[in-house]
């Protein structure tokens, strides 16, 4: 089997709560006929779909002719062919990880197995979810308490909110510092939740990077008493030692990785002590096998996997294949919910998400498909959908 033509789209639109609904999939053709559909997270940024969609362009001389079974060889040697130009940051690897997908899903169908089949076998047949509730339908406890429980109603036992976004004060957009008057607000909107849920759902909260150092060591002391999940990337995630501080200063759990790439990111998060959770994002941290190097890696520390996730349904059942074959999988996030065409998009077993789980698909390859129909209505900007050669 060989290689004869990649191609790649930029397909969504950005949507209010989406977390990023705008993704770049890259399908790759084979000589018998079979082909493989990948996704790259795209940053929530459409100008972002059109770089990945070229760094694929750009690589695809390099896999013209091969075999595409030959996935490891593969990855390798597009990573190690641009690593002076930046193969392992954006846009690079997020090609890159949308290109070992679809091989992925190539060898499944051509093997007639499921993905996590091809990864090892699956440690369970179903993925945990926790929902992002962003920051309710209002800026005070009642809204955020509301969401809250909306959302458990569906079946979750897990929950997040960003505490990054709140509209208390003129808070100085440069500086990431947190007056007291915020501090209060923010503390009160996650103990209205805390106190609406109970103890028995477990609650995450988000500040996207954007606090200060001590402003994320007085809210991760802070919030000590309401038992958190995690508290994800309090301060931004280029300072490794940074969030080691922040990590140390409290018994708060902190959770972080979505902006890392390949297990060289992760191992100097993981040797520094600056997490209790990882998150790679598997839509661009590298591909299946480097996340499940990512995973392998952090059992050796004792940490847990908690995936990022803004994914589509096709790059989130390629996600759920691969935490469904390591042991430390922890929790998948889920963006979708508010996503009125996210079920549309996709073919395969529906609904996807069931009482805040995923079934991970026996179907051979990714067992997703998109839904040709609805992928050409949700073309961003006219961009040209896949043609068989």
């Amino acid at each position: 089997m060989k290689i004869i033509d990649i191609q790649a789209c930029v397909i969504g639109r950005p949507e209010p709560h989406s977390g990023g609904s705008v993704w770049t999939f890259v399908r790759i053709y084979t000589d018998e006929g079979i082909y493989g559909t990948g996704e790259c997270n795209s940053a929530a940024a459409m100008a972002s779909g059109f770089a990945v969609k070229q760094a694929i362009l750009h690589m695809k001389p390099r896999l013209l002719g091969k075999d595409p079974l030959n996935i490891a060889p593969l990855y390798e040697e597009l990573r190690r062919s641009g690593r002076y130009g930046g193969t392992s940051a954006p846009p690079l690897i997020f090609a890159i990880t949308g290109i070992e997908n679809a091989l992925f899903d190539i060898a499944g169908k051509a093997l007639g197995l499921p993905v996590w089949q091809l990864l090892g076998g699956r440690f369970r047949e179903s993925i945990a979810l926790y929902a992002d509730c962003h920051f309710g339908d209002g800026d005070e406890p009642e809204a955020w308490a509301e969401k809250a429980l909306e959302v458990i109603d569906e079946g979750y036992s897990a929950i997040k909110f960003d505490v990054d976004s709140t509209g208390v004060g003129q808070r100085d957009a440069w500086n990431w510092s947190v007056s007291a008057e915020e501090m209060t607000h923010i503390i009160g909107l996650v103990e209205g939740v805390r106190s609406a849920i109970g103890p028995e759902i477990d609650l995450a909260i988000d500040c996207h990077g954007k606090f200060d150092l001590p402003s994320a060591i007085t809210l991760a002391h802070a919030l000590e008493a309401l038992r958190l999940l995690w508290l994800e990337e309090p301060v931004p995630e280029e300072n490794v030692a940074a969030m080691a501080q922040v990590r140390a200063s409290s018994s708060t759990a902190i959770c972080t990785g979505e902006n890392q790439y390949t297990r060289f990111d992760f191992l100097d998060l993981l040797q520094q002590k600056a997490t209790d959770i990882i998150m790679p994002d598997l839509a661009k941290a590298g591909g299946l096998l480097e996340a499940k190097r990512i995973a392998e890696m952090a059992e050796t520390f004792y940490v847990p996997v908690a995936p990022h996730n803004v994914s589509s349904p096709l790059g989130m059942m390629a996600a759920c294949h691969c935490m469904a074959a390591i042991p430390n999988f922890l929790l998948l996030e889920f963006h979708g919910r508010e996503i009125s065409w996210w079920e549309e998009l996709c073919d395969g077993d529906k609904p996807f998400v069931r009482q805040g789980t995923m079934q991970v698909s026996d179907s051979p390859g990714i067992g997703v498909e998109l839904n040709d129909d609805a992928a050409r209505k949700l073309l961003w900007r006219g961009d040209r959908y896949f043609e068989a050669p």
